[in-house]
């Protein structure tokens, strides 16, 4: 995970098995170096080494804050509060793309923002600040994603659709085209959204439907 010449130092927020595999993507791009993993539930887990590169207190991350950047590596919109205070620490963070991700060169992609392998973002589609797209997602045109919004594995969200801040969408959902998703929606594995979904509701099913509202 380390050695790499020319390339940029970098800290992981998180320490569990998302993080190993966010960890394996920046081995694969060659612009950064992995650094340092940053755990902020478990203080017992620092000081041993994972993938034997140092797991550091989130209150130790200032140490680090004028030599590396970051990305956040907790795979629920959860991690904003995570993220705020690697900021206070002086944090900056890197957008993080994926060498077999294919992003179009009208699309935007925000500070902080993860692309997995195989992940597509088609043209005029802006993604915001710390996202995560994970493996196989497809970003249709025109289409937008707000800050700390979660796209899982194989999800595909069509044409000139709107996901708003924070929202969750599960493994392989489809959302079509020109659909919004309100801010604090969760989108359930395998739903097809074909209508407006609220803010903060769970929708499952096909077509996807309302069944719970979240506080």
């Amino acid at each position: 995970m380390t050695g790499k010449h020319d390339s940029r130092k970098l800290a992981i927020l998180g320490a569990g098995r998302f993080a190993e595999e966010i960890a394996d993507l920046v081995a694969e791009t060659p612009e950064y170096e992995l650094v340092a993993f940053i755990e902020g539930i478990d203080r017992a887990r620092c000081g041993r080494p994972l993938w034997g590169v140092p797991v550091l207190w989130i209150d130790d991350l200032g140490r680090l804050a004028d030599s590396s950047v970051a990305v956040c590596a907790v795979g629920t919109p959860k991690r904003e509060g995570f993220i705020e205070q690697a900021l206070a620490h002086g944090m900056r963070f890197a957008t993080l793309v994926h060498p077999l991700a294919c992003i179009f060169s009208t699309a935007t992609l925000g500070v902080g923002t993860i692309v997995s392998a195989g992940g597509v973002i088609a043209a005029h589609a802006s993604v915001g600040q710390h996202v995560i797209l994970n493996r196989g997602c497809l970003i249709g045109h025109h289409t937008t994603v707000g800050d700390f919004a979660t796209i899982s594995p194989g999800a595909n969200i069509a044409g000139g659709a709107r996901v708003g801040d924070r929202c969750y969408v599960g493994m392989g959902a489809i959302v079509l085209d020109t659909v919004s998703i309100g801010s604090g929606a969760v989108v359930g594995a395998g739903a097809v959204v074909t209508r407006d979904v609220p803010e903060r509701v769970l929708v499952m099913g096909v077509p996807a439907r309302v069944v719970k509202r979240l506080t």
